[in-house]
């Protein structure tokens, strides 16, 4: 097969990188009041602060899901008629996750940090993670391109890296139970889902990911209510679910489960054990 190596246009992938950071930037000189969201429900009262930072937030990854759109539509994949993909599709959907959920998770340590050096290194540090996911998802478009495992395998674990980071960070701001469930278990759902299409070569595995997200949403329920560290809740809700996204991997393509449990079993007592150990 003939191999590949294109890369995203350094114009395009420049000014989206800046864009989405020059969105953070902006949230450390407006001082834009904090809205409370109030309702009351039969026996349950309901109540959400909603401030400037959680908007640009969302923006943010809408911003990014859009712009790894418009990277992608420039790809040999999509203006050559004959070109050999990944999908059989051209749809992009699939690309828009990981960079929307790293834009972020992104903003999350920005929101908390005051302004000074951890804040710019931090800042540094996701202006380059995101032009990193940019670059990978772009290269995962073409399957005969020969970074595409090696593409796959860095998508992979920066998605659960993230969620690792996000059930540390929504865990330390003390969330109730209703708005952390929210929080986590769609985005658990998302990993999931991009995981398994990446890993099982093109394949849409919405049961799977449904599935996987509501058994972690239950050990979120019951988590939640024990007296745990940020970086255990995180530990222990990561753990089960990349078990559980690798054999979901392996009932799907196929494969003799027997063979296939040693690695998420690994991870399990290695992440459990991390869990244990840290405080």
């Amino acid at each position: 097969m003939q191999t590949h190596r294109h890369l995203p246009d350094v114009n395009r992938l420049s000014v989206l990188a800046a864009m989405i950071l020059l969105a953070y930037a902006v949230t450390r000189f407006i001082d834009a009041p904090t809205r409370q969201i109030a309702l009351q429900l039969p026996g349950f009262y309901l109540e959400i602060n909603l401030n400037f930072l959680t908007i640009m937030s969302v923006l943010a990854a809408a911003l990014a899901a859009a712009g790894m759109d418009w990277l992608i539509r420039d790809h040999p994949a999509f203006t050559e008629p004959n070109h050999p993909r990944v999908e059989n599709q051209r749809t992009t959907f699939q690309h828009w996750i990981v960079p929307a959920l790293t834009a972020w998770v992104i903003g999350v340590p920005l929101g908390y940090l005051e302004t000074g050096p951890s804040w710019w290194i931090v800042f540094a540090m996701g202006g380059a993670l995101l032009m990193l996911v940019f670059v990978m998802e772009y290269i995962v478009v073409d399957a005969s391109d020969f970074r595409h495992p090696l593409a796959t395998a860095g998508l992979t674990a920066l998605s659960f890296s993230l969620y690792l980071l996000l059930s540390i960070t929504v865990r330390s701001a003390h969330l109730r139970l209703y708005l952390l469930l929210p929080a986590l278990v769609p985005a658990a759902g998302l990993v999931v889902l991009r995981t398994l299409y990446l890993r099982l070569g093109g394949r849409w595995t919405y049961a799977w990911s449904l599935g996987i997200a509501v058994v972690i949403g239950q050990l979120i329920i019951g988590l939640h209510y024990l007296p745990l560290s940020p970086i255990r809740f995180g530990l222990l809700v990561v753990a089960p679910l990349y078990a559980l996204t690798s054999i979901a991997e392996a009932v799907s393509d196929g494969r003799n489960l027997r063979q296939r449990i040693a690695e998420p079993a690994a991870m399990l007592l290695i992440l459990g054990g991390l869990a244990i150990w840290l405080k």
